[in-house]
């Protein structure tokens, strides 16, 4: 369970720092009846929910090996490399 949350907040930090890089850039489209523009703004709510998102990932990504490791007997789990 640990590994599986580590490495999802890894990719979750490396997601919000890329999205950091981003931060205040415009986009604009055109479209059939006009121009749709947006700007791009990171806040740090953002940021927090990303990263929970990311762990609340990681914590159920790592629910099934976590469950069929935890039936397997000591010395079999130990045997498998």
């Amino acid at each position: 369970m640990v590994e599986g949350l580590l490495l999802a907040l890894t990719g979750g930090v490396l997601g919000c720092l890329l999205s950091l890089l981003m931060n205040g850039m415009t986009a604009s489209t055109s479209a059939y009846l006009g121009e749709v523009s947006f700007a791009f703004r990171v806040t740090p709510a953002d940021l927090a929910y990303g990263l929970a998102f990311a762990a609340a990932m990681g914590v159920i990504g790592g629910l099934l090996p976590a469950a069929r490791a935890a039936r397997l007997p000591i010395i079999s789990a130990l045997g498998r490399v």
